[in-house]
């Protein structure tokens, strides 16, 4: 199962944009150990357990559980190649930013990603 984890990608979201996000730990069904957390975000989810009932399951389908950490919005710009984390989630709760933020920089090295509390 360890192997699943491995294959499930860190970061998935819009190219462009504004949109939510959620913070997931991902993990082998039933495992105390090995965990993963993975930022997954986009325009298309009205709310944000919306990504998450997106999500959900196709990861149960590799055998592992997930639970939302929490949420936020990201701000996009690929043109600019920067990326502004912010925001909660009202169902999940505020996830912590700066985790997000070192998840994005292994995606997107060569850009400038920043985080606040900020609402907008």
């Amino acid at each position: 199962m360890v192997d699943n984890l491995s294959n499930v990608s860190a970061v998935e979201i819009d190219p462009e944009g504004v949109f939510k996000y959620i913070l997931v730990r991902v993990k082998a069904k039933g495992g105390a150990g090995e965990y993963k957390d993975i930022v997954r975000g986009t325009k298309s989810a009205e709310f944000h357990n919306h990504i998450f009932e997106k999500i959900n399951p196709d990861l149960e389908k590799l055998g592992l559980e997930c639970n939302c950490l929490g949420g936020g919005k990201i701000e996009h710009n690929s043109t600019e190649k920067k990326i502004r984390v912010f925001g909660l989630s009202t169902g999940f709760g505020k996830a912590d930013h700066s985790v997000t933020v070192e998840k994005l920089k292994t995606v997107f090295t060569d850009y400038e990603i920043t985080w606040s509390d900020d609402k907008k």
